[in-house]
């Protein structure tokens, strides 16, 4: 089998989602080396502005300077050791150690020392800086990475970010964004949004308006899936995206339909603008159009309606987009989800070092007007269909019943779809590479 092939079935065991020992295997081989977003550039607009990452026991500073760019630093006050923010986010001219009243300017440099003359001048700069975290920008987030001598962030990301750039994430902004601890592991939480196979399953709901089977490959440490052809559905070719026509014998009906269905019960993967656009389809085009037709004219229509309201969608090569596919697991622990307009974003971490703790955040971002951008912020949500509408919440529940599952005496280990669920065996094989642990193997 070649490398970068993953054709033929594999397994894996369970080890990875349960055992305490992977767990702290991955915080010193994984998570100290990765590069991982950390937030948005819009989420530090004005000099002053941070936020802070958390990833097990590091706390990461994300500040906009007084140089107007922005610097990361180890989130604790190099006196005893006190972190120095405890927010998620704020605004400060100095940070200031609640603890013994030490300062630091948004360079980084230690500004004053209470009672400094007690230290008879032992005290150098260099010692009492904070410590730099390395940090770059990429689709409109800042990424950090703990390992001072990492690899620069682009050759990290590819093939994704040179797939990814003609969508231009970094012109959308957040509509909405939430987040809550999950009793699982956080892998058992990501794979749940890094392959679509589970459609039929989980929301066969959505399977009468179209069909949910994919394609889906390894891209170095990354992964992309997307929607495959069948036989018996010769449209595909030109329905492969998230914004797709319906199937069925009236795909103007269907398309408004699907739309409609995804805005109310997922809340993202479409726009108001989508909605209305498939909303008038039926008024539009005659009875019997085909569906290729009908999706030409659904994404002219809301192109059209978007860029008169001054949203304008990039341009993308029709091949380009295909290839894209639907949805890019950006290692290790970020699914993304695109389209002209919008972007759905899932992520998931460890919540310390226990196994069957994580935290599970997702983000929706939109295209929006210039200065009709909403004003969000994080909000923690308990993990109930009430706040996380009803696809999610089915999401959920499979979340805690893998995590029970995996337990049993009565299970081998992972049989993940060869064809559909490569995103998976991919992030395993890459995991196994760094933490030292069993690499997926061929089933026999």
């Amino acid at each position: 089998m070649e490398q970068d092939d993953l054709s033929e079935a594999m397994t894996f065991g369970v080890e990875p989602y349960l055992s305490a020992d992977y767990a702290k295997a991955e915080g010193q081989h994984v998570w100290s080396k990765v590069w991982q977003h950390a937030c948005r550039l819009e989420e530090i607009p004005y000099i002053g502005d941070y936020v802070t990452y958390d990833i097990l026991d590091d706390s990461v500073l994300i500040v906009r300077t007084g140089n107007d760019e922005f610097k990361a630093y180890h989130n604790v006050c190099m006196h005893r050791g006190r972190r120095l923010a405890d927010e998620r986010c704020g605004h400060a001219a100095q940070f200031r150690c609640k603890f013994h009243g030490w300062r630091w300017n948004l360079e980084g440099e230690n500004v004053h020392v209470v009672e400094r003359p007690d230290w008879e001048g032992v005290l150098k700069p260099e010692r009492i800086r904070l410590g730099e975290v390395r940090c770059d920008t990429w689709g409109g987030w800042i990424w950090i990475n703990l390992d001072p001598d990492c690899g620069p962030l682009l050759d990290y990301l590819e093939p994704a970010a040179q797939m990814l750039d003609p969508f231009q994430f970094e012109n959308m902004r957040y509509r909405w964004r939430q987040w809550c601890y999950f009793d699982c592991n956080w892998k058992v939480a990501i794979e749940a949004f890094i392959e679509t196979y589970h459609v039929e399953g989980t929301h066969p709901q959505l399977l009468r308006y179209a069909d949910f089977y994919t394609w889906s490959k390894p891209a170095g440490l990354h992964s992309v899936h997307g929607f495959a052809e069948r036989k018996h559905d010769p449209d595909i070719a030109a329905n492969n995206t998230l914004i797709r026509a319906g199937k069925g014998d009236d795909p103007r009906i269907t398309t408004a339909e699907m739309q409609r269905e995804i805005l109310e019960t997922v809340n993202a993967s479409t726009t108001q603008t989508l909605v209305d656009a498939a909303e008038r389809l039926v008024d539009e085009l005659p009875e019997g159009t085909p569906a290729g037709e009908v999706m030409a004219h659904f994404i002219e229509s809301a192109k059209r309606d978007d860029a008169a309201r001054g949203v304008i969608w990039p341009d993308i090569d029709p091949e380009h987009y295909g290839a894209t596919g639907i949805d890019w697991h950006v290692f290790p622990n970020m699914s993304l989800q695109h389209g002209y307009s919008f972007l759905l974003c899932y992520r998931a971490r460890p919540a310390g070092y226990d196994p069957e703790k994580c935290i599970f955040e997702t983000a929706v971002l939109e295209l929006f007007p210039e200065g009709e951008e909403p004003k969000t912020e994080w909000v923690y949500a308990e993990p109930t269909a009430e706040n996380w509408r009803s696809v999610l919440a089915q999401d959920f529940d499979n979340m805690k019943a893998v995590q029970r599952g995996m337990k049993s005496r009565g299970f081998p280990g992972t049989l993940p779809n060869p064809k559909q669920e490569r995103p998976v065996v991919n992030f395993h094989r890459n995991l196994a590479a760094m933490v030292g642990g069993d690499t997926p193997r061929p089933l026999e």
